[in-house]
């Protein structure tokens, strides 16, 4: 018992913060007392908070050296929210009063900066998960890090996202490109491209306004648009376009607010067939939710599509020697940069071992709003396909039932210590230190 209790009289300092934080130290392995949680993204934070409400001790390991390192480390300058700021905030701290309806990408950064200071929430930076598996016969997760250093815990909350790591299309001839392929990640203005032919290939929201950004620092873009799309006007009526339609689900089926939104999108947007621009069959809505594919909130590239300023392809063939890039319906074209606006994936099967939850593209095979809760204590926050609201409402799920769980058991572990006769070592005892006392 004494790795739970104390240690080497000259090590006591040096760990006294991860007590704090419910980790106990066996040399190169950690208990944590409560929820491990995989990712300080959004998701992780709100997770986190949730619990903090519930009393329940916990630890996130963040591979990267900041809280939510996609907005802070692969996003562009430009970037907004896409939704008003009443359905992209945390659990138990709105948005600041003085906040545009949309805020910057700093502002929200800001945001979160201070939601993680207001609950006291402190990741463990620069921890990368190499792989996590359930140990049948201890009844504990074992988590390790690419440091070597193993996490031992009861509650395993992957907290990773939909967009973990970069998709990137392999297409022939990359390589013998003049110029370095760029992911839009690594993208963050147009300022470098003035007077340049930037090709962006994805005609998602990343892709316009990729290219909407290139416009406005005088570059000339033309977008690859490989696939139908889905695009909408941001706002209806005055109402953003996201709210028109959950006020409407509420209502009407899902088939029908698809059309709504489509006839609405054709009278304000008008027939983009001509622009290159096609229509999927099935609607905006319907593809959100099966394939977690996000219709487009047009803040502005539409226009300049139909003004000529940015020129629309089909898919690319291949690359070809220096600058020539070949196109899937014959023609050719000479630009000076590429930047793939391809989108990201889960990360999730690379690391997590034997679990059925999750499916081969690294979502819970049950889709929101049952896809939070695994067996033998694991959770998922963050895989809705619905943003920052469905993650929010996932992570107050996740955070009541660990809480539930928590009550119970530390209920037993008090009943546990009174039962104990000898006074001067009742202290070092409670059920978890009991349960798991052979694991470290």
């Amino acid at each position: 018992m004494t790795h739970l209790v104390g240690h080497e009289h000259e090590h006591e300092h040096e760990h006294e913060h991860e007590h704090e934080h419910g980790l106990f130290f066996q040399g190169r392995c950690k208990w944590v007392n409560g929820a491990l949680i995989i990712g300080a993204g959004p998701s992780g934070l709100a997770v986190a908070a949730c619990l903090k409400d519930h009393n329940v001790p916990f630890v996130i390991l963040e591979r990267s050296n900041c809280i939510a390192s996609l907005w802070q480390n692969r996003t562009y300058d430009r970037l907004k929210l896409h939704l008003p700021k009443q359905f992209c905030q945390l659990p138990k701290l709105p948005f600041p009063d003085d906040f545009p309806e949309y805020p910057s990408k700093k502002q929200f950064v800001d945001y979160l900066e201070s939601y993680a200071d207001r609950f006291q929430i402190q990741p463990q930076f620069n921890e990368a998960v190499r792989s996590a598996e359930y140990d049948e016969a201890c009844g504990v997760w074992r988590v390790t890090t690419a440091g070597e250093v193993e996490y031992i815990c009861q509650w395993l909350v992957v907290a990773t996202g939909e967009n973990a790591d970069c998709v990137t299309p392999e297409i022939e001839g990359a390589e013998e490109f003049e110029r370095p392929v760029m992911h839009a990640a690594d993208y963050k203005s147009g300022e470098g491209y003035r007077g340049e032919r930037v090709l962006v290939v994805g005609c998602g929201n990343s892709g316009m306004e990729v290219c909407l950004d290139l416009c406005h620092h005088d570059a000339h873009p033309t977008m690859v648009v490989r696939h139908s799309v889905h695009v909408l006007p941001r706002e209806i009526l005055g109402k953003s376009t996201y709210e028109v339609a959950a006020c409407l689900t509420k209502w009407l089926p899902l088939w029908l607010v698809d059309k709504i939104l489509v006839a609405s999108a054709r009278v304000i947007l008008g027939d983009l067939d001509k622009y290159g621009l096609k229509r999927p069959v099935a609607g905006p809505l319907e593809i959100k939710n099966s394939e977690g594919k996000t219709p487009v909130l047009d803040i502005g590239a539409l226009g300049k599509i139909k003004s000529g300023e940015i020129k629309v392809v089909p898919g690319i063939k291949r690359f070809s020697h220096g600058r020539t890039v070949e196109l899937v319906d014959g023609q050719t074209i000479e630009v000076d940069a590429v930047i793939m606006a391809t989108g990201y994936c889960s990360n999730v099967t690379s690391w997590l071992k034997d679990s059925e939850f999750f499916s081969k593209d690294g979502f819970p095979r049950h889709p929101f709003p049952n896809g939070w809760k695994g067996k033998s204590g694991l959770y998922a926050v963050g895989f809705t396909r619905r943003g920052l609201s469905g993650a929010c409402l996932d992570a107050v799920r996740i955070a009541e039932d660990i809480g539930r769980i928590w009550k119970e058991e530390t209920k037993q572990a008090f009943t546990s210590l009174h039962a104990i006769e000898d006074p001067i070592q009742s202290h070092i005892y409670d059920e978890k230190a009991l349960r798991n006392s052979s694991l470290l």
